[in-house]
């Protein structure tokens, strides 16, 4: 909302500014109403594109993260929302740019129109200022120019164009489609946003759109000598027979941009030196339905539950960089990920550790909104598919608090939910869950996890078989004692029984998983949170990369 308010405020500040102001008199009296346009939308573009870098700068966002550990926690979920907001960014780019490229275009088109009229109108006077020396208005000199050659022959022109074409090549590989199948043309058209900048640099430094000076004003304010232009005498002797002059806007961009870019690039310096240091794999472990895991060891790398790391196989490529997310427990010695092949570069990837150990490189640890999962009494952990990675993480520091007896534990009961499309996804995960069973048995605490495993795809033979072992103390699915449930989870019943057990606690609701799901649970977590404060509240947090 305040972005939102901001960008409004500008806009408005700026069209009024340049719609009204006496210094830009004569050149409205060419571009008319376009002029505002053009300037207020370039104001909003310089705002944005000061913006835009900030939501991906995620050692920055960590930093914020840890800083705001004792801030409200609506404050702190703003963090978790940092590419919501690029996104939002990039799509406020994308139509002010659409509204500065056309407004241009019709001032380009009326330059045009008042360098070749002949008709003694204040337009046609203006644009033949040029032939008396330096104190020209109208960019356009010679009735032979076109709207065409000005736009690629000049520095804003052509940097505009170079521009425009950036931002719809990372508009359109931005798209869900691309990112899911085609993951490494979004990587390389993202990062024309090098170019997008170099060119928001030098856009404005040619001035072609120009506007009366300070000194011209005191001598021949416009409102008082405009008709003198049109009207001149050969022997004038009036104040205002002298001639307006004219200067250029002077570039602003740079002063928008410079501290951002300087951060992101201070960024990228820290990711780079990072990434040279020596992350050794310790082990590797082929799970069923094409899951890897990748076991490893780095000096100095420190982690919460939940975080995610970037990763780099340079036997692969030099430049792409991936996110996963931590499977491993703060209290372990090493660190893992769990990959599953979703897409080239993860296909090479498995391919390459079935057949050697190439070197890997890694960038983080990250902060997510899964860091606060103990801090709420009650969690609600939803993971579909290998989106349960996040929660390896949580579970398995849970194990080791009850290995350690820890005290300071302040989450008292734990609701776990993943759904698979197959069964093989369950096999990596089933070791883990049944030792948290065991452990929590031989604690007193059987009840502090309920966890619920929905598989969403089957044939006839499993539901046969299932059918033949309903009555078996274990799963024939997974081999745990609860028992898998075929089908989806009723949503509305399960948040429903969570309220009716905790009736005056915070409930922290975890996703990793699809969009549709999330736009789910957010919706059963809004109609389950009473209105009285001091009753059952959901509060919903996703994992965004």
């Amino acid at each position: 909302v305040a972005w939102l308010g901001i960008n409004i405020f500008l806009f408005t500040y700026y069209f009024l500014f340049f719609d009204r102001d006496a210094r830009y008199f004569y050149t409205r009296a060419i571009l008319g109403s376009a002029l505002a346009w053009a300037r207020a939308s370039a104001k909003c573009l310089n705002f944005n594109s000061m913006l835009i870098l900030l939501p991906v700068c995620r050692n920055l966002l960590s930093f914020l993260r840890g800083t705001c550990s004792c801030c409200r926690r609506t404050l702190r979920k703003q963090l978790d929302h940092n590419l919501t907001f690029h996104k939002l960014v990039a799509y406020a780019l994308a139509l002010l740019t659409a509204v500065h490229t056309i407004a241009h275009l019709f001032n380009l088109e009326r330059y045009n129109h008042s360098q070749q009229a002949d008709d003694g109108s204040l337009p046609a006077v203006l644009s033949k200022m040029h032939l008396q020396g330096s104190k020209w208005l109208n960019p356009i000199h010679s009735n032979q120019t076109t709207v065409e050659y000005v736009a690629f022959t000049t520095i804003p022109g052509l940097t505009g164009v170079i521009i425009t074409l950036v931002l719809i090549l990372m508009v359109t590989s931005s798209t869900e489609f691309i990112r899911r199948n085609y993951f490494e043309v979004f990587w390389y058209t993202h990062h024309l946003f090098i170019i997008y900048f170099a060119g928001l640099l030098i856009h404005g430094i040619a001035g072609l759109v120009r506007g009366q000076t300070e000194e011209s004003m005191e001598e021949v304010h416009p409102h008082r000598c405009a008709r003198y232009l049109t009207q001149k005498e050969e022997n004038c002797w009036h104040d205002c027979c002298k001639d307006p002059e004219f200067g250029s806007i002077p570039a602003e961009s740079w002063k928008w941009v410079l501290a951002p870019v300087l951060l992101y690039i201070f960024e990228r310096i820290l990711r780079i030196w990072r990434a040279q240091q020596k992350v050794p794999v310790t082990k590797v472990v082929m799970h069923p339905a094409r899951v890897l895991e990748l076991q490893m060891q780095k000096r100095g790398f420190r982690m919460e539950v939940g975080q995610y790391i970037f990763v780099n196989c340079p036997a692969i490529s030099l430049l792409e960089w991936h996110p996963f997310t931590l499977t491993s427990a703060p209290e372990e010695d090493f660190f893992s990920i769990h990959v599953r092949a979703a897409g080239d570069w993860t296909e090479r990837l498995i391919d390459t550790f079935q057949q050697q150990k190439p070197r890997i490189e890694v960038d983080g640890p990250f902060g997510t909104a899964s860091e606060d999962v103990f801090q709420y009494e009650v969690a609600m952990l939803v993971g579909a598919g290998i989106g349960v990675t996040p929660f390896a993480s949580i579970l398995k520091s849970i194990w080791y608090k009850f290995q350690q007896a820890d005290q300071t534990l302040k989450t008292k009961k734990i609701y776990f939910y993943w759904l698979c499309r197959d069964t093989g996804a369950f096999a990596w995960f089933n070791d883990l869950l049944a030792s948290l069973e065991q452990k929590m048995a031989e604690s007193g605490k059987a009840d502090f996890l309920t966890y619920r495993l929905f598989l969403t795809g089957w044939n006839t033979s499993i539901a046969n078989n299932v059918a033949l072992h309903f009555d078996t103390a274990v799963d024939t699915v997974t081999g745990l004692r609860h028992k898998t449930i075929f089908g989806r989870p009723m949503w509305n019943t399960e948040f429903a029984a969570v309220a009716a057990a905790h009736p005056r606690s915070v409930v922290g609701v975890f996703l990793c998983g699809p969009g549709a799901l999330a736009k789910s649970l957010q919706k059963s977590c809004h109609q389950h949170s009473s209105l009285d404060p001091r009753k059952v509240q959901f509060y919903f947090n996703k994992e965004n990369f």
